[in-house]
């Protein structure tokens, strides 16, 4: 395989190059192909596409088409987990940064990163952020179904990007969904918005123009960084567009799980319970009530047979809720019963 030049299959199993989408094919439609075909393409063997077939040493056999898709949602799901946790590990170190604001010798950094300490300079600074875009505003909203005081706190601010023909696009979790609030809103903002969904989001962000981003400092919001920092600026931009490409339009329905009587909130939530988090952990990373999160799960156990909450474990494993959705042809269990809807419940 020497001298094709490594070059030309520098890429993954989700773009392949020419020759390799050729040999796949080939190997897929006919179950197998000599080696001597797959000599030009040894990007199909680096990326576990082919392999020996054991019974002939002298052929390769494809890995089939479904368990190629189940890897890459699983690489993206671990991807998207790994830029959330970079996201808290960079505010973490905002916050100390910023500390470090007031000495003498950190008058430069002070100016591209300032602590709003309390809800009327955070409004400020908000309102001036607002008077001064031009063209684009881009925010994260967690905690699941938006408060009628919190979209009319910053209803004003909306309207006044709206007259000016500023774009504004935002990223909910799925419970947001449910919140007439926001359905009304959004057709308030009419073409000037645009909203999409997650099963999870990260901290509140709020960028505008992509030269000022506000990010919370505190756990009750009271305290907020506005960042200025070309850097960190990139970079949140970066953590959003990442995020609004997997998310889904607040227009469009949510995908079916696969397995009948789960919905898609229960197959979130199962997954998160696989990890090993608790009840409140989930709850929160979803946007739902504690109390709302354990009827999910006690539904979620009823559907697939659990008595408690170790066989429960056992039983997503089995089903395949551990992990990011599979394709249909791949899932293991389809469990009787009627199929449950997914409802607003009350949080």
């Amino acid at each position: 395989m020497a001298g094709h030049g490594k070059e030309a299959h520098s890429h993954g199993a989700d773009r392949l190059c020419e020759a390799g989408d050729r040999v796949y094919s080939r190997a897929v439609r006919r179950g197998r192909v000599s080696r001597e075909d797959a000599e030009t393409v040894p990007c199909l063997v680096e990326l576990a596409l082919l392999h020996p077939d054991p019974d002939d040493m002298g052929w390769l056999v494809p890995t089939s088409p479904q368990e190629v898709m189940t890897r890459l949602l699983r690489e993206m799901h671990e991807h998207v987990v790994a830029t959330q946790s970079r996201m808290g590990s960079a505010v973490s170190a905002f916050e100390w940064y910023a500390a470090l604001g007031g000495n003498a010798h950190s008058r430069a950094e002070g100016v591209a990163i300032r602590v709003l300490d309390g809800l009327p300079r955070i409004r400020a600074a908000m309102d001036e952020a607002t008077e001064a875009c031009a063209s684009e505003v881009l925010a994260v909203q967690p905690g699941g179904i938006r408060r009628e005081d919190e979209l009319s706190e910053g209803l004003h601010r909306a309207m006044a990007l709206r007259r000016r023909g500023v774009r504004m696009r935002d990223l909910y979790t799925h419970v947001a969904r449910h919140g007439q609030g926001l359905l009304n809103y959004m057709e308030l903002m009419g073409d000037s918005a645009e909203a999409r969904t997650l099963d999870e989001v990260t901290e509140r962000l709020i960028v505008f123009d992509r030269t000022v981003a506000f990010i919370p400092a505190s756990s009750d919001r009271t305290i907020a960084l506005e960042l200025r920092h070309p850097a960190l600026v990139d970079y949140l931009v970066t953590v959003f567009e990442r995020l609004w490409r997997l998310a889904i339009p607040l227009t469009a329905p949510l995908p079916d799980t696969g397995i009948e009587g789960i919905t898609h909130r229960e197959r979130s939530i199962a997954a998160l319970l696989a990890e090993g988090h608790q009840d409140a952990v989930v709850a929160e990373r979803l946007g739902i009530s504690v109390r709302t999160c354990r009827a999910h799960i006690a539904r979620l156990s009823e559907t697939l047979g659990a008595a408690s909450r170790t066989q429960l474990g056992v039983r997503i494993a089995q089903a395949g809720l551990d992990g990011p959705p599979r394709s249909p042809e791949l899932q293991p269990l389809t469990t009787p019963g009627a199929g449950t809807p997914e409802s607003p419940t009350d949080r």
